[in-house]
C-alpha cells in the first residue's frame, strides 16, 4: 500500500477557501502528499477582506499538534497565521521537538491589508519561531515588519535575506512578487543560506486574482521537502507550481479571487 508523505500545516482558516488552512491542504493534495492541520484561528473572510478573526486557545493548538504528530507523524511542517505572542511561543516550543523540516511563513498582513499578527508578537517571531525554521518565506512587507529592511530593487533582496538569516532560520526565501513591475518582466525570489544563492525567476502574469499566493508557495515547499527534495529543489518546484496557480487564478466574489490550486488537473482535462 502506497503511503503518501505526510505534511502538517499550523495556520488559520480562510472561510473563502483561497488562503490559510484551505489553500495549504489543497496544495498538499495537488502535490501528492497527505495534508493534516492544526487550526490556530478562525476567520470570517471572503474576496473583499477579513471581516473577523477569532484566535484559538494555546491549549487547543497544542492538543491538535500532539494528536497528529504523536500518532501519525510528519515529514514536514508549515506554519502560517499565528496571531499572538502566546500562539507563536506555543508553536515554536512544539516545533523544537520535531525532526522534520519546517517552513515558516511569517504571515503579517493579508492580501487586502488586514493585520494578521499582533505587533506584540513580532519579538516572539524573531526570537522563538524563526530559529526553528528550515526555510523562512517572508514577502517584502514581512521583511520590513521583521527587520526594518525595505526592498526597493532586486539588489536589496540580498540585504533582506541576510537580515532574516540573523534570526536563525537555515534558509531564507525572500519573495519579490511585491517589487514594482517596472523592476522587470519576471517575478523574482531569492533563496539563500548565506553561502549558496539561488535566484528563482518566473514570468509575471497580468492577473489580479492572487489570493493565497504566500500560503500556497510555503505549502508547496513543505510538500516537496516531505517528498525528499533538497531545499533548492523544493523551492524551484514550489515556484513552478505557484506560478501556474497564479496564471490560472480566477474571479470569485466581488474582490480578489484565489490562485487555482487545481490548475494542473484542470489543464489535463
Amino acid at each position: 500500500m502506497h503511503l503518501p508523505p505526510r505534511v502538517l500545516t499550523v495556520a488559520g482558516s480562510d472561510s473563502g477557501g483561497g488562503a490559510g488552512i484551505q489553500a495549504d491542504l489543497k496544495t498538499m493534495l495537488a502535490l501528492g502528499t497527505h495534508g493534516m492541520s492544526v487550526l490556530t484561528a478562525v476567520t470570517a473572510q471572503n474576496s473583499l477582506g477579513v471581516q473577523g478573526a477569532w484566535e484559538l486557545p494555546a491549549e487547543a493548538v497544542r492538543a491538535q499538534f500532539r494528536s497528529v504528530v504523536d500518532d501519525i507523524g510528519v515529514q514536514a511542517v508549515k506554519t502560517g497565521m499565528l496571531s499572538s505572542a502566546a500562539l507563536v511561543e506555543t508553536v515554536a516550543e512544539l516545533l523544537a521537538g520535531v525532526r522534520a523540516p519546517v517552513v515558516v511563513d511569517p504571515v503579517g498582513v493579508s492580501k487586502h491589508g488586514d493585520a494578521l499578527l499582533a505587533p506584540t508578537a513580532l519579538d516572539a517571531v524573531r526570537g522563538a519561531l524563526l530559529p526553528t525554521a528550515t526555510v523562512a518565506t517572508p514577502n517584502l512587507d514581512e521583511v520590513a515588519q521583521l527587520t526594518g529592511v525595505r526592498v526597493e530593487k532586486e539588489a536589496d533582496m540580498r540585504r533582506a535575506a541576510a537580515a532574516i538569516l540573523e534570526f536563525g532560520p537555515r534558509w531564507a526565501l525572500i519573495k519579490g512578487g511585491h517589487l514594482a513591475a517596472g523592476h522587470g518582466e519576471c517575478a523574482v525570489d531569492l533563496l539563500t543560506d548565506g553561502t549558496e544563492e539561488h535566484w528563482l525567476r518566473a514570468p509575471r502574469h497580468d492577473n489580479r486574482h492572487t489570493h493565497g499566493t504566500g500560503c500556497t508557495l510555503a505549502s508547496a515547499l513543505a510538500a516537496q521537502l516531505a517528498k525528499g527534495d533538497t531545499v533548492p529543489q523544493a523551492a524551484a518546484a514550489a515556484k513552478e507550481y505557484v506560478t501556474g496557480a497564479l496564471a490560472a487564478g480566477f474571479r470569485l466574489g466581488a474582490g480578489i479571487g484565489p490562485v487555482d490550486h487545481g490548475w494542473r488537473w484542470r489543464g489535463a482535462h
